[in-house]
């Protein structure tokens, strides 16, 4: 192969520019999704959070949660379950994700198991203090 040191690091370089910009896009659905979210425009902010999540590698618990949210919010219960089951999965030992789950299995009309829920999540709120 036949090439120049400098061609590398130009290609390196461009890579490496490429990868800030798919950054600051993906930040920018973020930034969107949390003004969506405290103007209370719950459908407008579920787009972009899950615009925010399906373009990288880089999973926030908090983005799941504030999803979670948004679809309890729209009625979309199943959703916000499995938001909240995703949250758990990134982040066990946080309460927050068993009371997300426990208000999406309720809204699903599964009382019993919410209370579980709640009561696992009450737990884990015992064991951090």
């Amino acid at each position: 192969m036949i090439g120049y040191k400098e061609d590398e690091e130009a290609q390196t370089e461009l890579s490496f520019q490429m990868w800030t910009d798919q950054m600051k896009e993906r930040l920018n659905f973020k930034k969107q999704g949390d003004a969506a979210f405290r103007a209370k425009e719950f459908a407008s902010a579920i787009e972009f959070y899950t615009e925010f999540i399906d373009r990288g590698s880089i999973e926030s618990v908090t983005l799941f949660a504030r999803r979670c949210l948004c679809y309890l919010m729209s009625d979309m219960a199943q959703e916000a379950l499995g938001d909240a089951m995703q949250a758990l999965v990134q982040h066990p030992e946080w309460p927050t994700a068993l009371y997300l789950q426990a208000a999406a299995l309720k809204s699903l009309g599964l009382t019993n198991e919410a209370e579980q829920t709640l009561k696992d999540g009450s737990s884990l709120e015992v064991k951090k203090t």
